[in-house]
C-alpha cells in the first residue's frame, strides 16, 4: 500500500511526477482546460492550474507557461481541493492502521484530523505519515480523549483511547504535557465535570490549542458549545433542545454520581438509553433554535454516515463490496458479518435517531452554524476514505447543497486550525492538494467518487494504483 507510484500515461490524463519529482527539484505542472470548483470561488471553467511542487502558482484561463515541465489534460474534468476527513482514529484498529494512509489518498482525502488515540501509539503513526516523501495525507492529531473520573474508552469495556481527568489540576497538567508532546488540538469527552471542562478550556486557550469536544453529560450544549471550536456527533445536544431540559440535566447529574459503580462506558450508555429518545420526543423548536444560535461559531461534525447509517446503509451501495475488498481480510469478514446483522435485525431507535441527526444538521445549517465533514473511521464499518464520500452524500440529504458539502470537507477544517490561507481552496499560494474528477460534483455529490487522479503535496497519484499496491 505504501509504495511510490511511477509516472503512468493514459489517454485522458498524463500521470506523472513520482519518478522525477523530489523535494529539492519540484516539477512545475499544469492541469489544462479544467473546470475548477471550490467553496469560496465557486465554478471557474476552462482553467489552467499550475503548481510547482507543493504550491499552486497560478489559476486562470490562457496558455500553459513556458516553464511548465509536465501537463495534465483536464478537458471534460473537474478539479476540487483535496478533501478532509475531519474525524478519524488512526490507531483504533491496528489491523487497518498501516493501510489507512494510502486508502485515504486513493479516495481523494488529502488531510485528516485524528480525534483520539493514546500518545505512545499516535506519535509513531504521525511521525511516519509526516516523513519526507510519505504516501500519506497531511495529519493533525489530538492525542487521547480527555475524560473525567470515569473513562468511556478505558481499554476494558471499550478500546483504550481515553485518559482520566478527575480534577481541574489534573486536567491542566494533562493538557500542558500533551502540548509539549506536540498535539495540534485537544479532544474533551463526555464524562468530565463542569469544573474540569472549564479548566481544560482555559488551559487549551492559553496554550493556543484548538478545542474539539463532545457535549459533556454534566452540561448543556448551550453552555459547553460556545467556548469550544468543534463538537462531534451532535451528541447530547438533543438534551438541551427538550422542553424539560432542566429536569433532564438534574437527573443526569444525580446518575453521574454513579452509585452502582458502573464502568464509564456503561454509565454513559445507560444515560443515553434513558434520556436520548425521550429528549427528542420532547423537542421544543423555540428552545432548540436558541441553543443552535449559541453554536454559531462552533463547527458541528455530525458524522451522519454513522449516526444516520440505517437511513442510507453503505452496504446497499453497488460499490460497497468493491471497496470492502480493499481492506484486510480479517476486517473485511467482520464488517460483512456486521452489515448482515444490521440488515437482518434493524433497530428502530437507531433509525429514529438518524432522522433526528439529519434534521438537526439541516436546521443548524439553515441558521448559519458551520458544518464539518467527518466519519469516525474506522469505527463501525467506516472504510477509510470511502466513508468520507458517504458523509458528503448524507450532508446533502440533510439539506446542504453539493457546494456546501464540499465546504464542509475543505474550508471548515482549515478554519478550525486557522490555516485557511494555506489550504482549502484552489488559489495561488495554496498547498497543492487537489482531486481531479471525471464528473461534476455539483450536479450530483456522489460524483466525488469519480476520481481520475489525486495530487497530494504536489505529487500526482493514480487512485487505482494506490488501491492495488
Amino acid at each position: 500500500m505504501n509504495k511510490y507510484l511511477t509516472a503512468v500515461a493514459s489517454v485522458l490524463v498524463v500521470c506523472l511526477l513520482a519518478a522525477c519529482q523530489s523535494a529539492s527539484q519540484p516539477v512545475i505542472t499544469a492541469i489544462t482546460n479544467v473546470t475548477v470548483i471550490d467553496a469560496v470561488n465557486g465554478v471557474r471553467t476552462n482553467q489552467t492550474v499550475v503548481y510547482n511542487g507543493d504550491e499552486i502558482v497560478s489559476v486562470g484561463p490562457g496558455q500553459v507557461p513556458a516553464d511548465v515541465a509536465e501537463t495534465i489534460d483536464g478537458s471534460g474534468k473537474y478539479l476540487i481541493p483535496g478533501l478532509w476527513d475531519f474525524h478519524v482514529h488512526l490507531s483504533y484498529d491496528r489491523r487497518l492502521t498501516d493501510d489507512m494512509p494510502a486508502l485515504f489518498l486513493a479516495y481523494g482525502v488529502t488531510s485528516v484530523r485524528d480525534t483520539g488515540g493514546l500518545m505512545h501509539r499516535m506519535l509513531p503513526i504521525v511521525e511516519k505519515m509526516r516523513a519526507p516523501g510519505a504516501v500519506a495525507p497531511r495529519v493533525w492529531f489530538a492525542g487521547p480523549l480527555l475524560d473525567g473520573s470515569f473513562v468511556v474508552y478505558d481499554g476494558v469495556s471499550r478500546k483504550e483511547i481515553g485518559v482520566p481527568n478527575a480534577t481541574p489540576d489534573e486536567a491542566r497538567a494533562t493538557i500542558k504535557r500533551l502540548k509539549e508532546q506536540g498535539v495540534d488540538f485537544i479532544k474533551i469527552y463526555e464524562m468530565v465535570t463542569p469544573a474540569v471542562f472549564d479548566a481544560m478550556v482555559e488551559t487549551a486557550q492559553a496554550l493556543d490549542l484548538p478545542i474539539d469536544s463532545h457535549v459533556p453529560l454534566s452540561m448543556r450544549a448551550g453552555t459547553a458549545g460556545p467556548p469550544v471550536d468543534s463538537i462531534e456527533h451532535l451528541r447530547n445536544i438533543e438534551m438541551d433542545c427538550a422542553s424539560n431540559a432542566a429536569e433532564l440535566l438534574e437527573t443526569r447529574l444525580e446518575l453521574l454520581r454513579n452509585p452502582e459503580n458502573l464502568s464509564g462506558a456503561d454509565l454513559r450508555s445507560s444515560l443515553h438509553e434513558l434520556q436520548r429518545m425521550p429528549a427528542i420526543a420532547a423537542y421544543d423548536e423555540a428552545r432548540c433554535d436558541q441553543v443552535i444560535d449559541s453554536l454559531a461559531s462552533t463547527i458541528q461534525v455530525p458524522t451522519l454516515r454513522l449516526t444516520a447509517l440505517n437511513l442510507a446503509p453503505p452496504f446497499d451501495k453497488p460499490h460497497w463490496n468493491e471497496a470492502l475488498a480493499r481492506i484486510p481480510e480479517d476486517v473485511r469478514r467482520a464488517w460483512a458479518a456486521s452489515a448482515a446483522r444490521v440488515v437482518s435485525d434493524p433497530v428502530p431507535s437507531e433509525t429514529a435517531f438518524g432522522e433526528w441527526t439529519r434534521f438537526l444538521t439541516g436546521r443548524m445549517h439553515q441558521r448559519g452554524v458551520p458544518i464539518g465533514a467527518g466519519t469516525d473511521t474506522p469505527i463501525y464499518m467506516a472504510i477509510p476514505g470511502y466513508s468520507l464520500h458517504t458523509e458528503l452524500e448524507q450532508l446533502v440529504a440533510a439539506g446542504l447543497s453539493p457546494l456546501e458539502a464540499l465546504r464542509a470537507a475543505t474550508v471548515r477544517p482549515a478554519e478550525f486550525f486557522g490555516i485557511e490561507n494555506d489550504i482549502g481552496t484552489i488559489d495561488p499560494g495554496k498547498r497543492a492538494d487537489l482531486v481531479l474528477l471525471d464528473a461534476d460534483p455539483l450536479s450530483d455529490i456522489a460524483n466525488t467518487r469519480q476520481i481520475s487522479g489525486v495530487i497530494s503535496k504536489g505529487r500526482f497519484y493514480d487512485p487505482a494504483e494506490l488501491l492495488t499496491n
